[in-house]
């Protein structure tokens, strides 16, 4: 019998270690900051380069030295077949989680923020794949020199936050399709568009310190492309900006682990092991939360039902089981009262001399 449960739970790791693998894209590193990314700045959208060109929204990233960084929306040559799901920041247990965006078969949950261009909360109103060929909504897109076109009127939401849950954030969380899409095998971001974000984290002037919401570059025709054609500047800021009350190393959270499906990602705050302690320790207040390996992550709910008003994205839900809790509701099961009882019963052979020996055990196992 032993053997026969050693083999199943050595079949049920394996499976669970199968399913981990081919599912990368559900769980993506990202970092925490205690203070919000400033809205979303309003610009207009570059013309597509040409077909295959998928719209990829600018978004708030994070330096440990200067703080908040836009990155501009670009486009970028998409995988056939996939479609890009966002990243955003959701606010949980105090701090704005940061969740990668990444490819797959369907769009997933990006936090309810509208970032236009047929990202307008929900899903992606901005074309779809036909085949090898992907077919361009004009109504939301820029595309002059491509044939693959259609027209479909999409309802813009004028809502410019940039996070998820919070005071002041979107109340979203995924609907029953972004909920499915989280089990598809997603892919990291593209090359290109890691190098577009590195670009843009070397220009000053793409951080909200010096442009104040409000940044020259907004977005790109392509990633990278910085100067020239092609290059669009915001038109103004998403709304008034506030410079954040603490420097950046004070604001700057433990790194986290997030689902890339919002009602996990975005219910959770729990430290990565693999967190920068270096500029953990550098924090100005001195904040416990330093400490990149909390014993019980925290999984209160920070979502609430999305407004009907959006068009169409997660922590963050999934929400995806975590087997370090699972041996602690099991324990109580591990210690059973019955056995105590029959044990003691079996082995009479301590008091031989005594012949009520036997009804003196139960006795015993009443007291336990």
């Amino acid at each position: 019998m032993k053997t026969h449960r050693s083999v199943r739970w050595l079949v049920f790791a394996v499976m669970m270690f199968s399913l981990a693998a081919t599912t990368f894209g559900q769980i993506s590193v990202g970092i925490s900051v205690r203070v919000a990314p400033p809205a979303l700045p309003v610009y207009t959208q570059p013309v597509a380069p040409g077909p295959g060109y998928m719209w990829t929204p600018g978004y708030w990233a994070w330096n440990d030295d200067a703080g908040y960084y836009w990155v501009p929306g670009t486009w970028v040559v998409a995988p056939v077949g996939l479609l890009w799901t966002p990243g955003y920041w959701g606010f949980s247990e105090g701090v704005y989680g940061w969740h990668r965006g990444y490819w797959g078969p369907h769009i997933g949950f990006y936090g309810g923020v509208n970032y236009g261009f047929g990202y307008g909360g929900i899903g992606f109103a901005g074309g779809e794949w036909r085949g090898r060929s992907f077919y361009y909504n004009r109504s939301v897109t820029n595309v002059t020199n491509v044939t693959t076109v259609y027209n479909k009127t999409v309802i813009v939401n004028e809502n410019h936050v940039a996070f998820n849950g919070g005071e002041g954030g979107i109340a979203a969380r995924p609907t029953h399709e972004e909920e499915i899409a989280k089990h598809d095998h997603h892919r990291e971001p593209l090359a290109s568009q890691t190098h577009h974000e590195h670009m843009a984290s070397q220009n000053k002037q793409n951080f909200a310190s010096a442009n104040h919401g409000r940044p020259a570059i907004a977005a790109t025709a392509k990633p990278g492309a910085f100067s020239g054609k092609g290059v669009v500047a915001a038109k103004s800021a998403g709304a008034r900006y506030k410079a954040p009350a603490m420097s950046p190393k004070q604001a700057r959270g433990p790194s986290t682990k997030h689902a890339s499906s919002p009602a996990t990602a975005n219910n959770k705050g729990k430290p990565a092991n693999h967190a920068s302690t270096a500029s953990n320790k550098n924090n100005a207040d001195g904040n416990k939360a330093n400490s990149s390996h909390p014993k019980k992550p925290n999984n209160k709910a920070q979502t609430t039902a999305h407004s009907n008003e959006t068009a169409k994205t997660s922590s963050p839900a999934p929400h995806s089981s975590h087997p370090s809790s699972q041996p602690q509701k099991s324990a109580p099961k591990s210690v059973p009262t019955v056995k105590p009882v029959a044990q003691h019963q079996s082995t009479p052979k301590p008091a031989p001399q005594q012949p009520s020996a036997p009804k003196g055990a139960p006795k015993h196992g009443k007291g336990r």
